[in-house]
């Protein structure tokens, strides 16, 4: 075969001669593929080469084949020269996207063109450059495919970050010990986002302050007559903190206080969200009464009946679509009746959670009481809203001192539970009492006071006297328990009964239980229906029926002589 490379035309055997070896080449290599792939199971090693197998029309085919590829490439050289770079590209562009471009014989398949699509034996589409052909087999006649560029997938765009921002580095791996097997690294601190606060038909996006109305249902007037709602969602995640004010129409302190507390608030520097209602009983404002038009005190009807009386369903409404998304709850009262308090927080201490709310308002005097029943107080903190009550000066007045110690109080709450950065300060810190008792008036007449709200007094001190303006006959008022004046009367006329002087009786450290954190969402199901709170009495249409919600006279009397003192 060696004097075959020496002519320049072959002869024909020398053409035998050199198909064999492609075929021997190309039998070789599909022979180890298909071994290697297990398509010859069994076998042990790749059948050999059979040249006797190949057959002469095989080798005239192939010779066939061969002689129109030369006269393929003789004639792409002479074009070549004619055409320019972006010409030869345009033709073969044209050429290879029309399908009769391409000629196929009986006996075999060349693309006749310089440069084409062309398809092996399994039918895959291969795009060939110029002088490249194929030769072999006949093949299923197909359409052939344009020489287009498929279309590529669009690149990945980067993520816009603040390069300005750390970045946690990468841990350094340590030398292992072989067999020593490191305890698996802590997951990463997650990173939350502050929600969109929805409420009363509104979406407040996170960063944001603003201000909804709460409709109730019930209108007295059959006007609808909306409550401002103050809302500050901050930009972090945190608990949400409600602020209610004026459940007592007359009762003016607390309305300045939400004001002051809500316009002060940048929701840019909040974690969590504040939400205040300045005025819940409007109608009792505008008369400048503690009650509402029906005589009903607002704040012994919670959580309220949408089937109930008027000031049940207008408590209903309140509770279920203001109250129902506070985490904790601060309501602000005043003295009532012409009473002034003591700034005091009235909490239920039995609960860890509102414990931890009376340590957070600073030197606050803190009176232990679980609420009377009806109160938003009892009625929330039933619902596993935690809530506390402040009290704090006197109704139909605005008092500067009151409403700043009270406003303080509330921003160092913030500040306790991680929602806002404010410091304050404060003096010592005031002592907790566990029970009250009242000085009441044995005899009619005119009232003076001996003392001032936050005396410390002792059983027997004098605390004021009652002179008959007719008679003139004095008696007087003495303390009967050791305590101090957490409330008491303005100098006025009294009736015999009326409730003059309340003294706090204080409760060793080591009986208030610990305090718990409060968190986000941890009022596990308010959003239902609340009309079924066990522990809360229905008040009906009359008096007397919310007489006979209580066991007997005793407890009924006990627990509204908080009736004397606003909450």
């Amino acid at each position: 075969m060696s004097r075959c490379m020496n002519h320049v035309f072959p002869s024909q055997r020398c053409r035998r001669e050199g198909l064999l070896r492609r075929f021997a080449v190309i039998w070789a290599a599909a022979s180890y593929c298909l071994f290697i792939s297990g398509g010859l199971a069994g076998a042990s090693e790749p059948p050999p080469f059979d040249e006797e197998a190949v057959t002469d029309p095989q080798i005239e085919q192939a010779a066939t084949n061969l002689d129109s590829a030369e006269t393929i490439v003789g004639q792409a050289s002479d074009d070549e020269s004619e055409l320019s770079a972006g010409d030869r590209s345009n033709e073969i562009d044209s050429e290879a996207t029309d399908p009769s471009a391409d000629e196929q014989g009986d006996e075999g398949t060349v693309k006749d063109v310089p440069s084409a699509v062309v398809y092996d034996s399994f039918g895959h589409a291969y795009i060939r450059a110029t002088g490249d052909f194929y030769v072999g087999p006949p093949v299923a006649e197909e359409v052939v495919s344009t020489v287009a560029a498929m279309p590529q997938p669009k690149p990945h765009i980067a993520e816009n970050i603040d390069l300005s921002k750390p970045v946690s580095p990468i841990p350094e791996v340590d030398d292992i010990d072989i067999g020593q097997i490191e305890p698996p690294s802590p997951p990463p601190v997650a990173v939350y986002k502050q929600k969109s606060l929805v409420m009363l038909g509104s979406e407040v996006p996170p960063g944001t302050s603003t201000r909804l109305a709460w409709s109730p249902d019930q209108s007295f007037e059959g006007i609808a007559a909306p409550r401002p709602v103050l809302v500050v969602n901050g930009a972090k995640p945190g608990p949400v903190l409600c602020l209610t004010a004026a459940i007592h129409g007359d009762e003016l302190n607390g309305i300045e206080v939400v004001r002051r507390v809500l316009y002060d608030l940048e929701p840019h520097k909040l974690s969590g969200a504040v939400i205040g209602v300045p005025i819940v009983n409007l109608q009792g404002f505008r008369r400048s009464s503690r009650y509402l038009p029906d005589r009903r005190d607002l704040n012994r009807y919670f959580p309220g009946n949408p089937r109930g009386s008027a000031a049940s369903r207008l408590a209903h409404s309140f509770f279920t679509e203001v109250i129902a998304h506070c985490d904790a709850l601060v309501d602000m009262h005043t003295g009532s009746f012409q009473r002034t308090n003591l700034p005091q927080l009235r909490a239920d201490l039995d609960n860890p959670q509102i414990v931890e709310l009376t340590q957070g308002f600073g030197s606050t005097a803190v009176l232990h009481g679980a609420g009377t029943r009806g109160t938003l107080r009892r009625a929330a903190s039933d619902a596993g809203i935690p809530t506390v009550t402040v009290e704090a000066g006197e109704p139909a007045r605005l008092q500067d001192e009151e409403v700043t110690h009270s406003t303080k109080g509330v921003m160092t709450l913030l500040n306790e539970l991680d929602m806002y950065d404010r410091t304050t300060n404060w003096g010592n810190r005031e002592p907790v009492y566990y029970r009250s008792t009242w000085i009441r008036a044995e005899s009619g007449g005119v009232l003076f006071g001996k003392v001032d709200l936050g005396d410390r007094v002792r059983e027997g001190d004098l605390l004021g006297t009652i002179t008959d303006p007719i008679t003139n006959v004095q008696s007087e008022l003495r303390a009967s328990v050791k305590g101090r004046i957490l409330g008491m009367a303005l100098d006025q006329f009294v009736m015999p009964g009326f409730a003059a002087f309340r003294i706090g009786i204080e409760k060793p450290d080591n009986e208030v239980p610990a305090p718990t954190a409060i968190e986000a969402s941890s009022v596990a199901a308010t959003s239902g229906d609340f009309d079924e709170a066990p522990d809360s009495p229905t008040f009906v249409d009359s008096e007397e029926g919310m007489y006979d919600q209580y066991d007997d006279e005793s407890e009924y009397i006990d627990e509204h002589e908080s009736l004397e003192d606003s909450e």
